[in-house]
């Protein structure tokens, strides 16, 4: 009986100092139950009556095996822990009497996603059983204000194509590359594109493209945009909320880049008469900046406002749902 309370009390200890933070919580628990064991991830085997085994870290090797004391170099890669622990249970019959083995996770390695771009916190995920798109998106902070509206998936062939519509391979042959929409993906409208990641797939989240309104309007900043071709002027100013009373209507103006990050050219705009339905509405194009001036002054700083677009400082980001 006390060695059956010394191998509880030690497999209690590990999991309390954290074999891994997400281990604690019941979801990743179930995610351990069928995660496929791999090169890099680093193991613990406890053995009923051994204590000179129990909880020493052993890494899984490169050729997909791992060395442990008594059996030797085992494999270990392509299997769960709980398949690990029956190989292991029959491998120490003969050293001890109906052995009781137990097999954990210390570190995650095999199975890294790379998640890149307008996420919170890009870089490298593990996966940890099975793991949409919107759960490694969630791992990984979740999308930023000014991520756009689509991501990009890259998987290596050897997982198979990525099981979407417009999915192709790109001109190595190696790769299947597919483009999701995320706003629909979340709003449930293709909840079929939230599909299982695999191992090594690389999620980008590009930067969403943007128009900006500044001045007096009630909602100064920049506001992701839908659709790749732009939006109407009109349609920016009600994204923004409107003009403000102490807005010049008749001396707007839209500053466009005339080269990438260079200096921008200024069009004229009178709202006044677009509102009045005097003259066509403009379509804005990305990165173009729709500008509202005080009725007081009628000048605005261009450079400060071009310094302020460069660096984001001080610039809202705002995103609009379908």
């Amino acid at each position: 009986m006390s060695r059956w309370i010394r191998l509880v009390a030690a497999v209690i200890c590990v999991c309390w100092a954290g074999i891994s933070q997400e281990v604690s919580r019941p979801a990743a628990e179930a995610d351990a139950a069928d995660y496929i064991l791999g090169a890099d991830d680093e193991i613990g085997v406890w053995v009923s009556g051994a204590e000179d085994l129990n909880g020493k870290p052993s890494r899984i090797d490169a050729t997909g095996t791992v060395k442990l004391p008594l059996v030797g170099t085992i494999r270990a890669a392509g299997r769960t822990a709980a398949q690990l622990s029956a190989d292991l249970t029959e491998k120490l019959d003969r050293y001890y009497q109906s052995p009781q083995v137990i097999v954990s996770v210390l570190s995650y390695g095999s199975q890294p996603v790379s998640i890149l771009g307008e996420v919170t916190n890009p870089g490298i995920q593990q996966l940890r059983g099975r793991k949409t798109l919107s759960e490694m998106l969630a791992m990984a902070g979740g999308l930023k204000q000014d991520a756009g509206y689509t991501a990009t998936i890259t998987r290596r062939l050897e997982w198979g194509a990525i099981p979407l519509k417009n999915a192709k391979t790109d001109d190595s042959g190696e790769f299947s590359i597919a483009e999701v929409d995320l706003d629909s993906m979340v709003n449930g409208r293709q909840t079929a594109s939230d599909i299982l990641i695999k191992p090594r797939d690389k999620i980008m989240v590009p930067r969403g493209q943007m128009v900006y309104v500044m001045g007096e309007v009630e909602r100064s900043g920049g506001f992701v945009l839908k659709e790749r071709d732009g939006i109407s002027a009109l349609q920016a100013l009600s994204l923004a909320g409107g003009m403000r009373n102490t807005a010049s209507a008749k001396h707007a103006r839209i500053l466009r880049a005339t080269t990438p990050g260079g200096e921008r050219e200024e069009l004229p705009l009178n709202v006044s008469d677009l509102m009045a339905g005097r003259i066509k509405d403009v379509v804005l194009k990305p990165d173009d900046v729709l500008l509202i001036p005080n009725s007081q002054s009628k000048k605005v700083a261009v450079r400060t406002l071009e310094a302020l677009l460069q660096t984001a400082t001080g610039i809202v980001i705002w995103r609009t749902a379908r």
